[in-house]
């Protein structure tokens, strides 16, 4: 199924705002964090399933996957 751009980009940016205020990080922090350790690219390619989680189970799943990349947080 073909989503539209727009609704991935704003879940995108409402999942970055939800994961910067769990892990208190500005907003631009959690973007680029969650950039670096893939994050963003796991949220477009699952957006069909992610997107029907609530935000914490999705903020939760993105925290994993970035650190299975390497990351800290």
């Amino acid at each position: 199924m073909k989503y539209n751009i727009r609704d991935i980009i704003e879940y995108i940016i409402a999942l970055v705002n939800e994961f910067a205020k769990r892990f208190g990080l500005t907003e631009k922090q959690a973007y680029r964090y969650i950039r670096i350790y893939q994050g963003v690219a796991f949220v477009e390619q699952n957006y069909g399933i992610i997107h029907t989680l609530d935000f914490d189970e999705a903020v939760d799943s993105v925290a994993l996957y970035c650190r299975r990349k390497g990351g800290q947080l």
